[in-house]
């Protein structure tokens, strides 16, 4: 393994000392490849798409979808400068707004929660360290590559700029740690992703759909009782970002269950409304239905479990009821 992440490091690493001007001409090759030669998960892209927008023409969707490869590419070398990019040069391409409110909280001794989604470019909010308060901790959550070498590589990358990467599995008991030592973080959840079938609790409207969501993060939120941030990123130009920290809550434990979570994507889907292009699209975001779901699963007892086969509609309900 050391050999290999030796080989993709020294890659990774000389591709990124390139200037900008150059990796963006490599971003226009890669479009070229991927949105005409390849076609890559056009299927996936294209229902996703008309699905979440039935009111626009073919025409539109067919600009936003050239619009998203376009993007995807500048995203992938923007990720790749990550490696060598200066914290002065970060600063002046990715501005935050809000952050005072962040702070302020922070010196008072509160955890604050930044929700995410993956709106281009949300690897580029490693560098939130940049503009928070020295003595404070910012942290994001993450799901481990199977590869290995390269899962060591993209933590490497991603915590350039002091911004410590949590594996999903560890978050509530490192975030706790951090509580009881006295040390208020930041956090960054991306959760816009497709859960599990047994982590499904919750569904919401979402462009569209009837969306199963990721309830794990409201649950550490209200847990630990952290300040609650929407992290609105918007395209400035090109290599130019911008992320509006939009305060949810400051009090998370007496909201209802599954409020914070219904706001966030409520947000979300603003953010996308405004920008079409900017979201990752290729990503199977609605693979699991609501149908399939009350055929094959039940909660019991708080927990999601699979229905045994002889189970009825009819058994389904009567247990739900009681």
């Amino acid at each position: 393994m050391k050999i290999v992440y030796s080989i993709y490091y020294a890659f990774w690493w000389l591709i990124s000392l390139l200037p900008f001007r150059v990796l963006y001409l490599l971003s226009g090759g890669l479009y070229l490849l991927i949105a005409h030669g390849v076609k890559y998960r056009h299927k996936v892209i294209w229902k996703n798409l008309t699905d979440s927008f039935p009111e626009k023409s073919e025409t539109e969707l067919h600009t936003i979808e050239k619009q998203f490869y376009r993007l995807f590419c500048d995203y992938i070398v923007e990720t790749i400068k990550m490696m060598t990019i200066s914290k002065a040069e970060f600063r002046r391409r990715m501005v935050y707004t809000g952050t005072e409110e962040v702070n302020r909280l922070l010196k008072e001794g509160q955890s604050v929660a930044v929700y995410l989604g993956h709106v281009f470019n949300w690897e580029w909010m490693t560098s939130l360290p940049l503009w928070i308060t020295e003595d404070c901790q910012c942290c994001e959550l993450y799901h481990p590559l199977e590869n290995a070498a390269m899962d060591k590589l993209f933590k490497v990358v991603r915590e350039k700029q002091n911004a410590l990467c949590i594996p999903m599995q560890e978050s509530l008991r490192k975030i706790m740690q951090f509580n009881r030592e006295g040390h208020p973080v930041v956090v960054g959840y991306i959760a816009d992703q497709v859960p599990l079938w047994w982590n499904i609790h919750h569904w919401t409207d979402f462009l569209h759909h009837d969306t199963p969501v990721l309830t794990g993060t409201e649950r550490i939120v209200r847990h630990t009782n952290q300040a609650v941030f929407y992290g609105d990123i918007r395209r400035l130009k090109r290599g130019y970002y911008q992320c509006d920290m939009r305060l949810m809550t400051t009090e998370p434990k007496k909201t209802t269950e599954w409020e914070i979570t219904d706001w966030y994507f409520k947000m979300l889907e603003e953010s996308i409304r405004r920008e079409p292009a900017n979201w990752l699209w290729s990503h199977n975001r609605w693979k699991r239905t609501h149908e399939e779901f009350d055929r094959d699963w039940i909660e019991k007892d708080g927990k999601v479990v699979r229905r045994e086969n002889n189970e009825t509609s009819e058994n389904l309900k009567t247990r739900l009821e009681r």
